[in-house]
């Protein structure tokens, strides 16, 4: 957390200068299309992966099952339609590997490593279990 408004700083002098590479190479018409396209593509695979991942989750729950990975996929698949929604090819090409399956399933490894972690730390390797 100590990082995040740095890396939203950078994060944001990265997206202007390649938005003003891109309108160079292409126009401002052609870069402002694009852009919204991505805009117009965040919220339909937002909104088909987000469906797809809750009734993948309801169905485990129907059964008893705790839906960890399909939790982690939600959180993934919000976060990634928000970034499709912002302007900026760089938010877009970080979002869309976040919504996309495919591209998720290679990340979602380092994600459960980080909350593992995460957890251990706060934890000190102690975790109780209520049931």
């Amino acid at each position: 957390m100590k990082y995040l408004i740095s890396s939203l700083l950078a994060l944001t002098v990265i997206e202007i200068v390649v938005l003003l590479l891109v309108g160079k190479i292409i126009g401002v018409g052609g870069t402002l299309l694009l852009v919204m396209g991505t805009g117009i593509l965040g919220v339909f695979l937002l909104k088909r992966q987000g469906i797809k991942t809750w009734k993948k989750a309801q169905e485990q729950m129907k059964y008893g099952e705790v839906p960890g990975s399909e939790i982690v996929d939600r959180i993934c698949i919000l976060l990634g339609g928000i970034l499709l929604l912002l302007p900026g090819f760089v938010s877009d090409l970080i979002g869309l590997l976040l919504v996309l399956p495919f591209t998720r399933s290679l990340i979602k490894p380092a994600i459960f490593r980080y909350i593992r972690n995460r957890m251990h730390r706060m934890n000190r390797g102690k975790v109780t279990i209520i049931r």
